[in-house]
């Protein structure tokens, strides 16, 4: 097939999908999870029912695939928070910051029986042991700059900042978010002997 057919094929299959999860997602938001139908999700989308099911085989698959597309924006979003020119330590700190408004963002738009559902999933570990390398990483340079502790473990250091960033998810304010990512920060910071 000539290059540019490959590419308009790919490009109107890569439309169709992500108008389906577009669908899926609106839907969910508006009747909740269980009333969600491939009929409504195809309807939402502007494509026929067969065509949906050309590429999803149910409304789980739909839904499956657009968390998978959520986790890689959120990845990619933290990964262009950071400044590689920056140091280490402020590196961290736009990252956690990223990653606290997301929490918040997320837990007011896709939480409850979404969110429970989902966030049990082989492809959420897969995204989570990224972002947690990705934080580890970013605390160990830090700590070999001296900016952080080097009292504990690296990968404990991660846990930490994550699962305590976790909670901007139930904070009311996005100043609420900050203060919790100070916070975190000062948790990490190398003890003056």
């Amino acid at each position: 097939m000539p290059k540019l057919w490959t590419e308009t094929i790919d490009a109107h299959r890569a439309a169709v999908r992500d108008a389906a999860m577009d669908a899926m997602a609106a839907l969910v938001a508006k009747h909740g999870l269980v009333a969600v139908t491939m009929s409504q999700i195809a309807e939402q989308a502007g494509i026929g029912r067969a065509t949906l099911y050309k590429y999803f085989p149910d409304a789980q698959a739909v839904l499956t695939a657009w968390h998978e597309r959520q986790i890689t924006t959120h990845l990619d979003q933290l990964t262009a928070a950071v400044d590689p020119a920056a140091p280490a330590i402020a590196r961290l700190e736009a990252v956690l910051n990223t990653y606290a408004h997301l929490q918040h963002h997320c837990a007011r738009h896709h939480g409850g029986e979404l969110a429970a559902l989902l966030h049990r999933s082989e492809h959420v570990n897969h995204g989570q042991q990224q972002l947690r390398g990705f934080v580890q990483d970013l605390i160990a340079e830090a700590v070999r700059d001296g900016e952080l502790r080097d009292d504990v473990a690296t990968d404990e250091l991660a846990n930490y900042c994550l699962h305590a960033l976790a909670a901007a998810g139930t904070v009311p304010r996005p100043e609420a978010v900050q203060r919790l990512v100070t916070v975190t920060l000062a948790g990490l910071s190398a003890r003056r002997r």
